[in-house]
């Protein structure tokens, strides 16, 4: 796992060094957002790993915990999915259950000796993992666990993995510390209707906000509003791979993913686009 170290030197860094703080400062609840479920998987499982080290957490420990984690097999870092860890007598096939929620606040009850990491995400039928949404992850599933998710049991740690935060009931959401995951696969990300507007919007200045609110408005005049949402969280994410070396523009342009993450909720709201539109441009050019 310690190419993720490379893939993702800000997330890494960032947990690593919270993780190793006196105080242990990372929040109990964590949400992964982005196309790539795989690499999030792969991160909660090092953050696991990390957690539970007996060592120094270095990439390439052979604790028994490290280990374990490795290979999937530790005993308290658990995913949970509509396939995955259900009790005996639950015979749902689509999501993750009530019954299921009920078993781990039980199992939380009880104390353990391990820093306790779940995973909560999707499973398809050859066993990937894949994005939580409300279809496989019911509100009243998740809201059983609410308090828990809030006061959860000391050295306890929850992940949530998922494409897209609008995908996640707001309950969940609002408790927790939300990451963008950009992939490391290469899938084509279209963003030609965006291209000509975006380019260069990162020097543009205060006084040129409005002819940019302006661009992006007739954008969404001339095409589906959530297309031209989409292709610009593509055209972002292109310029964040070829900039991760750049620890400052890189915070900004995750910032700015999750302000078209932001417009495209607002959209799913029935929000006024020119509302939407101006909001987004202010949040991409003002610093």
């Amino acid at each position: 796992m310690s190419c993720l170290n490379n893939d993702y030197p800000f997330l890494m860094d960032y947990f690593t060094k919270g993780i190793k703080n006196p105080d242990r400062n990372i929040a109990h609840c964590i949400l992964f957002w982005g196309n790539d479920i795989d690499a999030q998987y792969e991160l909660a499982l090092e953050i696991a790993r990390i957690l539970n080290c007996k060592v120094d957490g270095a990439p390439d420990c052979n604790c028994l915990n490290c280990n374990w984690i490795r290979n999937n097999s530790h005993p308290a870092v658990l995913t949970y999915s509509k396939n995955d860890n259900k009790p005996s007598d639950d015979d749902s096939k689509t999501m993750f259950s009530i019954s299921q929620a009920r078993m781990i606040k039980n199992e939380l009850a009880v104390t353990s000796e391990y820093h306790r990491v779940l995973i909560f995400c999707d499973k398809d039928s050859e066993g990937r993992p894949g994005g939580l949404n409300v279809t496989n992850f019911s509100t009243d599933a998740a809201n059983a666990l609410l308090k828990t998710f809030e006061e959860p049991p000391s050295n306890t740690t929850f992940f949530f993995l998922t494409n897209d935060i609008s995908d996640m009931i707001s309950t969940v959401v609002s408790r927790s510390q939300c990451f963008f995951v950009p992939s490391k696969k290469d899938e084509p990300q279209n963003y030609e209707l965006v291209k000509e507007v975006l380019d260069g919007y990162l020097e543009l200045e205060r006084g040129e906000v409005l002819d940019f609110n302006e661009s992006i408005l007739n954008l969404t005049k001339e095409n589906e509003p959530k297309d031209i949402f989409i292709q610009m969280q593509n055209y972002l994410v292109s310029l964040l791979k070829s900039n991760l070396q750049d620890n400052h523009l890189k915070i900004k342009l995750i910032q700015d993913i999750n302000a078209v993450e932001k417009a495209k909720k607002e959209l799913k709201l029935n929000m006024n686009i020119q509302t939407i539109v101006e909001n987004l441009a202010f949040a991409l050019i003002l610093k």
